[in-house]
């Protein structure tokens, strides 16, 4: 059974690797969650994202706003929902550190392009799930055990 510590520990290994999340605002009923491309510095965050200056959810961060983030690893055997405060944050320091080809793809006027926005994602807590459904616990269910137990071992509340 991994501990909390080893639940974040795998959530901040595997998100530098598989990198996508989906993001919406909190309470505002008529967001939606959209794919963003997560890059961290160090773990515990800030989780950054680049994205263009006309995208809905930059149009929306007039002021720093609540959200939630959820991410499913490739191997979907890592799940979690991700709570913080987001906001359009335009440091040129980061922007110059995680810059890369594949960004670099997606603005013309390279780091200076006027349709180029930074999100940074403070996390503040998160629910981190690893998922129990595998083939082990198909044999145990076949002999009787209940899933539920092995799964609660397998859920962290951590705070960041």
């Amino acid at each position: 059974m991994p501990t909390p510590q080893e639940l974040e520990a795998r959530f901040w290994k595997t998100l530098k690797s598989d990198m996508t999340m989906m993001v919406g605002l909190s309470g505002e009923d008529d967001s939606h969650t959209r794919p963003l491309t997560a890059q961290i510095e160090h773990d515990g965050g800030p989780i950054w994202f680049f994205t263009s200056r006309d995208s809905e959810l930059v149009q929306r961060l007039d002021k720093p706003k609540r959200t939630v983030a959820t991410f499913t690893s490739k191997g979907h055997d890592l799940f979690a929902a991700v709570h913080g405060q987001i906001q359009v944050d335009n440091d040129r320091r980061v922007i110059d550190a995680l810059w890369n080809s594949f960004i670099a793809a997606w603005y013309e006027g390279g780091k200076d392009d006027p349709k180029l926005a930074l999100v940074r994602l403070d996390p503040d807590h998160a629910e981190i799930w690893l998922n129990a459904s595998n083939l082990l616990a198909g044999i145990k269910l076949l002999f009787g055990a209940d899933p539920k137990q092995d799964y609660k071992d397998n859920v962290a509340k951590v705070t960041f």
